[in-house]
């Protein structure tokens, strides 16, 4: 008798299990995170993977001369004509000297 039931199970080809009717809202949407959201993960593990860093022109507050620096520089930049400390370094981004303005380069 068993076998019978089986042999019909396997030629009416198992019936699909159905989705569930209603699916389970997520609270977050993964596939379109938020910019803020995207800024706050780790560099790795973005959508697509972008650096923290970046190269920025700072305007020295004496002559108003423009150096392009490192965001995450490792030495103390001095400006080319004066000589006035731009920025010292910290343990990740670079610190800027107070009364300089920056401007993030444009790839």
């Amino acid at each position: 008798h068993s076998v019978r039931l089986v042999h019909i199970l396997y030629l009416s080809g198992f019936p699909s299990i159905s989705p569930h009717p209603n699916p389970i809202k997520m609270p977050v949407d993964l596939l379109n995170p938020t910019t803020e959201a995207e800024a706050n993960t780790h560099k790795l593990k973005r959508l697509v993977q972008t650096p923290n860093s970046f190269f920025m022109d700072i305007k020295c507050p004496g002559c108003f001369q423009i150096t392009t620096v490192f965001s995450h520089a490792q030495t103390v930049v001095l400006c080319g004509s004066c000589n006035v400390m731009l920025c010292q370094p910290t343990g990740g981004k670079a610190r800027l000297t107070e009364g300089c303005s920056y401007r993030r380069k444009v790839d």
